[in-house]
């Protein structure tokens, strides 16, 4: 057994807790890592296709110290893949699994093809705590609301995680590889990648590091802390989460050791872990809520599905409300978004504005370095009430009641806004530099009127949802 075993990273940029790469390694034959710059990252937006793209190459650097290289390829996944088995001798192709629709068509094709030329083709677990299919119901269906599944995985206990190897056997000879800069992931970023790029840790030993600072010195005060979106009270490591710097087994198993020593926010923190498990589980077994209402009786609600000056205005992050313009400010600048801050922009869309929460969605597709493809889909259909556990459909956030309580000394809104500042924030002026000069923004500009009275936006919303059949 001395053909080489080609492993094909995707969301899983990592050496340690790599299932597919340890039994890899432990089978003497050589590896040849491949990142493939395929029909899937083609639709990736511009802030996440430019965050992978670092990762790429930090896991580049990482696998070089293990003696192997990764070897880079564009163009369809199966094309890609088939070819390198011609070159290489490669008698094995195996990659971890990933659950949205679209990588599941891929993989799908991908396996059924190589498998039909007597390739060993196959897939591997750790890009979720646990199996979609593997979680069910008393009656074995799945779970569409978040507190059972909880309940359901709490006591449940993954495999410790994997350790990283040693050295990667190489082949003899490595096949050509294209040049990561030559691929221009970070084309579309234009000059906000200047911006960004002081605001993102990248790499799987800068996540490892994130996760340890968070655990010795956060933790503790999480529960408490994690919506204010002034303090520094989040792990900040869904963008590590998002490229697999770091595996979630990792951060179950260090949430567990902080509950054992009796850290009060831990149990927070491992809920907020079963949550993106949750997402995978409903897009797994529910596709559609990427694309479409996830409750079918929403699908004649009458959004607005235009392009109007108002959406455009939440866009900019120039709606008059400081809450929603100070956490689309620090997404332009930062690549993220505070999770409460994430709530107050979805439900104000929604909800004061009547808009389709897919214009939201696709939006954060674009600018979020932290995208995430199902916990983005899920969390903007909470955010409406269209989707499974969703918040109810008549409660409607104030976001100005909501920064009195969550911002109540005005830091968040100072670091984000310029406008009316006599002295602006470094931050705040950054968005200026961060946004299309075709916007045409100055931070000498007074700040925007409201676009819409915060008190007829909610009731424009629920005479509308009263006047649907739910």
């Amino acid at each position: 057994m001395t053909a080489p075993i080609i492993l094909w990273f995707r969301r899983d940029l990592r050496l340690s807790d790599h299932p597919a790469l340890t039994e890899a390694v432990a089978s003497g034959r050589p590896v040849i890592p491949v990142f493939l710059h395929d029909e899937v990252v083609e639709t990736h937006g511009a802030a996440p296709k430019w965050r992978l793209g670092l990762s790429v190459a930090a896991h580049a650097k990482a696998l070089e110290d293990k003696g192997a290289r990764l070897i880079l390829r564009r163009g369809r996944a199966l094309d890609c893949l088939q070819a390198l088995v011609k070159e290489t001798g490669a008698d094995a192709v195996w990659w971890t699994r990933a659950y949205d629709p679209d990588s599941i068509q891929r993989d799908t094709d991908v396996k059924s093809a190589l498998k039909e030329a007597g390739i060993d083709a196959r897939s591997f677990a750790g890009h979720v705590l646990f199996e979609p299919w593997t979680v069910e119901t008393r009656t074995g269906g799945f779970y569409k609301v978040y507190t059972p599944f909880w309940k359901a995985l709490r006591d449940r206990d993954p495999a410790d995680p994997l350790p990283a190897p040693g050295r990667i056997p190489a082949p003899e000879n490595w096949p050509a590889s294209d040049r990561l800069d030559d691929w221009a992931m970070g084309a579309a970023m234009r000059r906000g990648a200047e911006v960004v790029a002081d605001h993102v840790t990248v790499g799987e030993e800068a996540a490892r590091g994130r996760l340890g600072a968070f655990i010795a010195n956060r933790i503790d005060g999480y529960a408490d802390s994690r919506d204010f979106p002034a303090r520094d009270g989040t792990s900040h490591l869904s963008e590590n989460l998002t490229y697999g710097e770091i595996s979630p087994v990792a951060l179950w198993h260090a949430g567990q050791r902080a509950m054992a020593e009796g850290k009060r926010g831990a149990e927070t923190f491992l809920k907020e872990v079963v949550w993106r498990d949750f997402a995978y589980h409903l897009v797994y077994h529910t596709p559609r809520i990427t694309t479409r209402n996830w409750r079918e009786e929403w699908e004649a609600f009458p959004w607005n599905t235009e392009e109007t000056e108002a959406v455009t205005r939440w866009k900019q992050g120039r709606t008059g409300e400081p809450f929603v313009d100070a956490a689309l400010r620090e997404m332009y600048v930062t690549g993220t978004m505070h999770n409460r801050a994430r709530m107050i922009v979805a439900s104000y869309l929604t909800k004061h504005l009547l808009t389709h929460w897919r214009i939201g969605q696709k939006w954060f597709e674009a600018c979020l370095t932290d995208w995430d493809p199902a916990s983005n889909a899920m969390g903007w259909q909470w955010a409406a009430g269209s989707g499974p556990d969703a918040t109810p459909y008549f409660r409607v956030f104030n976001p100005a009641t909501q920064l009195e309580k969550f911002d109540p000394n005005g830091h968040y809104r100072r670091r984000w806004i310029a406008e009316g500042a006599a002295n602006p924030s470094d931050t705040a002026l950054s968005y200026f530099d961060a946004v299309p000069r075709s916007w045409g923004l100055s931070p000498d500009a007074a700040y925007p009127a409201p676009v819409v009275d915060l008190q007829a936006g909610r009731q424009r919303a629920l005479d509308a949802y009263q006047n649907r059949d739910f």
